[in-house]
C-alpha cells in the first residue's frame, strides 16, 4: 500500500474520462490531494465529473489548472500529448511530476522527456484497466483494483518520482510492475493492440458478409455468446484506438503479420479438409488458452 506521506497539493487531470476520472475518484476518496482540478473540452462531462466526485473543480484554460499543480496526469488520446505538453510545459513548477495513462509508451516517453523542463519529472504509466465504455460516467473508484499498472522508467526517471507513482497506483489497488518503454510497446502490441485490431476487423468482416450474402437478415441478431465475447472490445473508442495503432504501428504491423500467417494456415487446413491438422492447431491453442491465468479486476457494484 501507498505510504502515508503520499500527498499532493493540487493534481491536474488533463482529460477526465474513464481512466482520468477514476483516478480522480481515488485521489479524492483517499484524500491524496488537497485539490483535484479537471482540464478538458466538454463542459457537460466536466460537470458530471464534479457531481461524481472525480474532481473538485474544472477549467477550460489549461494554464489555469496547470499552475500550482505538483502532479499533472495526461489522460487524453496519445496523439494529443505533444500539443498539450508544448502548450503548458513551461508553466509547470520545478519539482512537479507529470505522468500519463497511455497504452503506448516508447516514442511518447521520449517525446515527453524532451518537451518538459529539466526541473520537471516525468513517469510513464499504463494502467491496464480500460473498458469498452468511455467517459467519466463509466468510471469507478474500484476500476484499478486488482488490475496491472506498468510503469515505464528510463535512465532519466527520478527515483523519488517513480516511487511516488508506484505508491499512487498501489493506493488505487493496482499490481504495479516496471518495464522498459519500448519493450512495453512490443508486449502490449501483442496482448492488447492485436486483439483490438482483430475484433474491429472481425466485426467489419461480418458487416460485409451480411451485405453480400444475407442482406435480408440482421446477421448479428443471431450471434451467441461466442461472438459477443470475441468482439466486446470492438465497442471501444475509435479515436483512442486509431492513435494507439498509429503510434505503435511498426510493432503492431509485425504482429498482425504473424496473426495472418496463423489464420492463413488454419484456412489452408480447412480448405484441404485436413481434420487431424485442424484438431492439432485447435488443441495447441486450447492448451495455451487454458494456461492463461490473468485474473480480471472485480466489477464495481454500480456497474
Amino acid at each position: 500500500m501507498a505510504e502515508r506521506s503520499l500527498h499532493f497539493k493540487q493534481v491536474a487531470i488533463v482529460g477526465v474520462g474513464l481512466i482520468g476520472g477514476s483516478l480522480g475518484m481515488v485521489l479524492k476518496r483517499q484524500a491524496l490531494a488537497d485539490s483535484v482540478v479537471g482540464i478538458g473540452r466538454r463542459v457537460e462531462n466536466l460537470k458530471a465529473a464534479v457531481a461524481l466526485g472525480a474532481i473538485d473543480r474544472y477549467v477550460a484554460d489549461a494554464a489555469a489548472g496547470i499552475r500550482g499543480s505538483d502532479l499533472v496526469v495526461l489522460a487524453t488520446p496519445v496523439d494529443t500529448y505533444e500539443r498539450h505538453l508544448k502548450e503548458w510545459a513551461p508553466l509547470l513548477e520545478p519539482g512537479a511530476i507529470v505522468t500519463d495513462v497511455g497504452s503506448v509508451k516508447g516514442a511518447l516517453v521520449e517525446l515527453a522527456e524532451g518537451l518538459l523542463p529539466p526541473s520537471v519529472r516525468f513517469v510513464g504509466a499504463h494502467p491496464i484497466a480500460g473498458r469498452e465504455k468511455t467517459g467519466v460516467a463509466a468510471g469507478s473508484v474500484d476500476l484499478f483494483r486488482g488490475a496491472r499498472c506498468i510503469l515505464t522508467p528510463t535512465r532519466r526517471t527520478e527515483p523519488q518520482a517513480l516511487q511516488a507513482m508506484r505508491d499512487l497506483w498501489e493506493a488505487a489497488g493496482s499490481q504495479v510492475s516496471e518495464m522498459d518503454p519500448f519493450l512495453h510497446d512490443r508486449v502490449l502490441g501483442a496482448v492488447s493492440h492485436l486483439p483490438h485490431a482483430a475484433a474491429f476487423a472481425l466485426i467489419n468482416a461480418l458487416i460485409e458478409v451480411r451485405e453480400r450474402i444475407t442482406p435480408e437478415l440482421d446477421l448479428l441478431a443471431y450471434a451467441g455468446g461466442g461472438l459477443r465475447d470475441t468482439t466486446r472490445i470492438a465497442a471501444s473508442s475509435p479515436e483512442m484506438w486509431r492513435d494507439i495503432f498509429l503510434w505503435n504501428r511498426d510493432n503492431l504491423v509485425a504482429i498482425i503479420e504473424v496473426y495472418e500467417r496463423h489464420l492463413e494456415r488454419l484456412k489452408h487446413l480447412i480448405k484441404s479438409g485436413d481434420g487431424p491438422g485442424i484438431e492439432q492447431e485447435l488443441e495447441r491453442a486450447k492448451q495455451a488458452r487454458e494456461q492463461l491465468n490473468v485474473p480480471a479486476p472485480p466489477r464495481p457494484q454500480n456497474q
